[in-house]
């Protein structure tokens, strides 16, 4: 991959920058389980180094143009140490779970540095049961996590056997020269030109193409206006909905994929759908717990969708859209619950709202950072959404990092403005990872909400396994005591007339 110079970020990525207050990081991770002896310190080093030449913006920071004449810049950050960004640290025996997530919660609860390179990785041992971890924490302006580049997916190999680092024909990394204030000025406005570059090659491209560029203006224009609609019918207050701190709680949850595609295939849904309903119950019954009365009360999940092409894999940067996406927590029963889910989901896949959302991201492009700064707050206001639930199929084979075997990986989401709860879940070699981000004051149980996904699970699953098991014919009964009821029904029966 080609060495990345003054760089200018999307409106995207330049929106999760103008979110970022002292309450709220916008950093996202994971929390990652190997098997066996952690490496040492020096080895994973070594191996990070070796292939971080394929992660370039993992060695740029941000540069902003004087006198906000465009969006921030990525360049090379000329004091670039590794060992400020991997760092190192040992649990307290016994070494269990809750000691891990705890350390996850406190690390972030951090905000990240904006003077150097927007990411730290951790190596943690002392983990029980013959076990250590990695906790990856990332600015959500360096990568997104459909994109498939990010430090993570480049560390990972996919056999045991993995070659050694080999730094054979690999030139040191040097730094460019860090730019001047007049070249950051040009770099700024070279960017906005070839954004308005790009869009009059795409008028001129409709203009001679007019009968598919009608049909695509007014699907834009359609999705423009769902958009806009889903800004007037704004989510119910909740107590998910309030002022947050710096704080935060985190808890994983494990489920077996199997389980849901079992649901999926009885009940002719996606797993996503499954997804949503077992949240849906999950919040039902966190809501209940605190007092709130559930009838007729509908969530909101802001859904992140990409809208990353094939062709566009492996670029940087955010590509993403948003829908809201309907968490019926006024529906006890879980298959009524499911229904519902679906079918709302199947006519938001109809709607034109992801189109509206995408349309809109690609208008910011050309929005001067001032502009930009309103409209990515008016993206994450509270009176859109009530959490952000995050679905990341990962890959469904085990993955091994200096030979040692990945055994869980639960991602790691992040809380904007007045939302105490988001919900990550990826999936991996046949299992689902949750991982539930709270605010540390504003959800104190979130106990519950993780043995709610537990329960909602259960729910659903036995249901599907009741529908698909064929009714058992009625035996005739047999013995003694079935003879006599036999002889007592024909005894009362009337004789027949003649």
């Amino acid at each position: 991959m080609p060495q990345q110079h003054l760089d200018r970020l999307t409106a995207v990525d330049a929106s999760f920058l103008h979110q970022e207050s002292a309450d709220t990081h916008m950093h996202v991770g994971a929390v990652l389980f190997f098997e066996g002896q952690p490496p040492s310190y020096a080895e994973l080093a070594d191996h990070i180094r070796s292939r971080l030449h394929l992660v370039p913006r993992y060695r740029q920071r941000l540069a902003t143009p004087p006198i906000e004449t465009g969006r921030p810049l990525w360049v090379d950050d000329p004091t670039f140490k590794l060992e400020y960004h991997l760092r190192h640290t040992a649990l307290p025996a016994p070494g269990n779970d809750d000691q891990l997530l705890a350390l996850v919660a406190r690390i972030h609860s951090q905000a990240l540095d904006r003077l150097k390179p927007l990411w730290e990785t951790w190596l943690v041992e002392g983990l029980e049961g013959d076990r250590w971890a990695m906790i990856s924490k990332t600015h959500h302006a360096v990568v997104d996590g459909i994109a498939g580049v990010d430090l993570a997916t480049v560390l990972f190999d996919v056999s045991p056997d993995a070659p050694e680092p080999n730094h054979d024909g690999l030139e040191p990394w040097q730094a460019h020269p860090e730019p001047t204030g007049a070249e950051l000025v040009a770099a700024g406005v070279r960017g906005a030109v070839r954004s308005s570059i790009g869009i009059a090659a795409r008028a001129v491209s409709a203009a001679l193409r007019p009968q598919t560029t009608m049909g695509v203006a007014r699907e834009a224009a359609e999705g423009i206006g769902e958009v806009v609609w889903a800004g007037l019918n704004p989510a119910p207050r909740t107590p998910l909905n309030v002022p947050i701190g710096p704080h935060r709680r985190y808890r994983i949850v494990r489920h077996e994929l199997a389980d849901y595609k079992t649901i999926k295939n009885e009940f002719d849904a996606t797993v996503n759908d499954v997804v949503l309903t077992v949240v849906s119950g999950a919040l039902a019954r966190w809501l209940r717990s605190r007092g709130v009365r559930t009838q007729g009360l509908e969530l909101r999940a802001l859904v992140p969708v990409s809208t990353r092409s094939p062709e566009q894999r492996g670029e940087l940067g955010n590509q993403l859209a948003a829908m809201r996406a309907p968490l019926p927590v006024y529906i006890a029963d879980p298959v009524a619950r499911l229904r519902f889910v679906k079918q709302a989901m199947d006519g938001l896949k109809e709607s034109k709202q992801a189109v509206g959302a995408e349309v809109l991201a690609s208008v910011q492009n050309l929005a001067p950072p001032t502009v930009l700064a309103q409209a990515s707050r008016l993206n994450f206001s509270t009176r859109l959404f009530n959490l952000i639930v995050t679905n990341v199929p990962g890959p469904q084979f085990p993955l091994y990092a200096l030979g040692r075997r990945l055994r869980g990986l639960y991602p790691i989401a992040f809380l904007p403005k007045d939302h105490g709860l988001a919900v990550a879940i990826m999936s991996y070699d046949g299992w689902f990872g949750y991982g539930l981000l709270a605010d540390y004051d504003a959800v104190p149980d979130l106990d519950v909400v993780a043995e709610g996904l537990e329960d909602a699970l259960g729910e659903l699953l036995m249901a599907a396994r009741k529908q698909a098991r064929p009714a058992a014919p009625r035996r005739k009964p047999t013995g003694p005591a079935a003879e006599m009821r036999a002889k007592r029904r024909t005894s009362k029966r009337p004789a027949k007339r003649a």
